[in-house]
């Protein structure tokens, strides 16, 4: 083990005996009482160190024998301490490649934010190399999703879409304006090629994510295809009625399969995240539909009209929005492949210009759904969700 202090964290000193460690209330923590020789031995806590020679370093420095053991164990419970060479075979493999490394420093220091066992924050984003994600719908926010999940060590991201870049297609971070008439597949494909830090490593059937072996990568299905690797399905439709009303149709085969998949998009001047599906487990785009049926007898028939009559004019996608909504998404698929909990499991989110003010919806299991996440759900559904509208908003 060589001990490093988690990099992204600042210190300071509040008074004389007393450390802090991070600026922001989210992660940062104060130690104390802490004496001037045990301060200046924190410096040497950078990853360069085994312990024997840090051992020795604090005789030197005349702290007592156990002092260092305990100072570090102290750390350790804390969530403060990391290990420069701790992480497994995969997280070796990463280290040894240093241009990938580099491009994911930053990253590495962030997830180590959420982990608190040394070593852990690496094998995360080792983790993330052999892992597949598949981004449906390559317009303003699946391809700039597509991008982003690619640029923080997704090893494999698939976008599936159809048609010509257009225009309106074109996104900092997404499409390129050169790409204006080419396919928006090859195109998607050819974005996350270039913004991974690197090729993603071969890996078989036999250790791909989804299986024990692969890693923190959360879902175990017991379906053929999850198995072969599939870890996430973000849905991204060009057309944002499909993101905010999605057919749940469209979903079927992924419930059948058991793979989670996560809804985004833009419909009007309103963006959506959300929910993260867990097939059988959390709401689904059924479990939606029923839920604003239940409050809206005229949501069936509108939603008909709107499906069957959608305008041949360009639709509204403002750019600030819908970089915002791929933002979020991304965030939320990092965090559930990381293993992470994620607050877009039965919610969707939602934001609208100019306020960019984003609310929480609950998406409740349906018990009249087929998915069967909601079939431990008793009693009258429309009471149901009245009854906890009113206790949410208590």
């Amino acid at each position: 083990m060589h001990p490093t202090l988690k990099p992204a964290l600042r210190r300071g000193w509040r008074d004389l005996s007393t450390v802090q460690f991070g600026v922001a209330p989210a992660h940062a923590m104060a130690l104390g009482p802490m004496d001037t020789a045990t301060g200046s031995f924190l410096s040497l806590l950078d990853g360069t160190r085994g312990l024997p020679l840090l051992r020795e370093e604090a005789r030197r420095m005349g702290l007592p024998d156990g002092h260092v053991d305990r100072l570090l164990g102290e750390l350790s419970q804390a969530g403060l301490l990391d290990d420069a060479t701790g992480g497994g075979p995969a997280a070796d493999a990463l280290r040894k490649r240093s241009g990938a490394m580099d491009r994911l420093r930053s990253d590495l220091a962030s997830v180590s934010l959420l982990t608190s066992e040394p070593g852990e924050a690496i094998e995360r984003l080792a983790a993330r190399r052999a892992m597949r994600v598949r981004v449906q719908g390559a317009g303003r926010v699946g391809a700039v999703v597509a991008s982003v999940l690619a640029g923080a060590g997704v090893g494999r991201v698939e976008v599936m879409d159809g048609g010509q870049v257009e225009p309106w297609d074109v996104a900092p971070g997404g499409l390129p304006a050169e790409a204006i008439g080419e396919r928006r597949d090859t195109t998607a494909r050819r974005l996350v090629r270039q913004s991974a830090p690197d090729r993603p490593p071969r890996t078989n059937r036999a250790t791909s994510p989804g299986s024990p072996s692969a890693g923190p990568s959360l879902w175990q299905a017991p379906t053929a295809e999850n198995r072969a690797g599939l870890s996430l399905v973000v849905i991204a439709p060009r057309e944002g009625l499909d993101a905010y009303a999605p057919d749940p149709v469209h979903a079927e085969d992924l419930l059948a399969a058991g793979i989670p998949h996560l809804y985004a998009g833009v419909i009007e001047g309103t963006g959506v995240v959300g929910p993260l599906v867990l097939p059988g487990s959390t709401a689904c785009a059924g479990c939606l539909f029923r839920q604003r049926a239940d409050r809206d007898p005229t949501w069936a028939r509108m939603l008909a009209q709107w499906r069957s009559g959608r305008s041949r004019h360009v639709p509204a996608c403002d750019l600030a929005l819908s970089t915002s909504v791929a933002g979020l998404v991304a965030g939320h698929a990092l965090a559930f492949l990381d293993g992470a909990s994620t607050a877009a499991t039965g919610v969707r989110w939602e934001a609208s210009v100019p306020g960019f003010d984003w609310h929480a919806r609950p998406v409740w299991p349906h018990p009249a759904c087929p998915c069967g996440a909601g079939a431990d759900v008793k009693g009258d559904r429309l009471t149901t969700e009245k009854e906890r509208h009113a206790t949410m908003a208590g």
